[in-house]
């Protein structure tokens, strides 16, 4: 007797079973919720605490009740067996339509991702979220920009406040090298999972980072920079015609057919980048994955 193959990719769920044409009805009318999104390999997740704790408090911030981790791992798991994967990109998401009294829990399944390989560049933009602190689907903003900065080349938008203060990447959080230790933005910006496991895993290594106000026309004072989120950790190549050091291994080849001081400081810019990209990847690395 044969199985029957597992269902299309993405794969979605809805409070434990398949979702349906009234449960997708959810979303698409009322689309007020939230989110977080995580990769799963081999049924574990770094940082799975952090998500749940994510969960949790934006379902009482919105909808003053609770939501209990462990229905929510309980969920993503079945959604995974029911899907028949062990690796994937999952989003858990809460929502609570009107007249309910109890969250629904969306939970969509899909392939497997992970960051590009390779310097991003970045665009920035005069775009700013409101209320930061909470992850949530429709992101209107963060989508058009996003757009327009494929439009014109880049790889993603940085969102800035008034004045140039730049606050995230529209999908990513970014940190700046600095020469002695990594900076983040200290701006109001959603505190992704993966930076607060970096921060946790360069302070355990001895080399914790700081908050500092990042602007534009501040760039210029950065060795180098580099995206995280849930995918994963890349360096960036350049922001707006701002460039920086290390941005793109590739360019190290480059770099060897260079003379002079400039090319001498251009190879030191970029092994120092590459050491700081290792570190990154070994404080992330430290954090345990934990099972589902």
């Amino acid at each position: 007797m044969t199985s029957a193959p597992p269902p299309p990719l993405p794969y979605v769920e809805m409070d434990g079973h398949p979702a349906t044409e009234d449960d997708l009805r959810v979303p698409a009318l009322f689309g007020f919720g939230h989110f977080t999104a995580l990769q799963v390999r081999d049924r574990r997740v770094r940082g799975l605490g952090l998500h749940l704790e994510r969960l949790e408090g934006a379902n009482r911030e919105l909808f003053r009740l609770p939501l209990d981790g462990g229905r929510v791992r309980e969920l993503i798991r079945g959604a995974l067996d029911r899907a028949g994967m062990r690796d994937a990109s999952v989003r858990v998401h809460g929502f609570l339509p009107p007249g309910e009294s109890r969250t629904r829990v969306m939970v969509t399944v899909r392939e497997p991702a992970s960051m590009a390989p390779g310097g991003r560049s970045l665009m920035s933009v005069p775009y700013a979220r409101a209320v930061p602190h909470i992850k949530r689907p429709g992101e209107f903003g963060q989508t058009y920009y996003g757009m327009l900065a494929a439009r014109a080349g880049f790889d993603e938008a940085l969102l800035t406040a008034p004045g140039g203060v730049v606050t995230e990447g529209a999908i990513t959080n970014i940190g700046f090298w600095d020469g002695s230790s990594v900076v983040w933005p200290d701006a109001p910006a959603l505190i992704g999972i993966t930076m607060a496991l970096l921060e946790r895993g360069l302070a355990a290594a001895g080399e914790p980072s700081v908050r500092r106000a990042v602007t534009l026309d501040g760039l210029g004072a950065y060795r180098g920079a580099f995206l995280c989120n849930s995918q994963g950790i890349a360096p960036v190549r350049r922001i707006d015609a701002v460039e920086f050091a290390g941005g793109d291994a590739a360019a190290s080849e480059d770099m060897e057919g260079m003379e002079g001081m400039e090319g001498m400081e251009g190879m030191e810019g970029m092994e120092e980048m590459q050491g700081v990209m290792g570190r990154l990847e070994a404080a992330y690395g430290s954090a345990p994955a934990e099972l589902l």
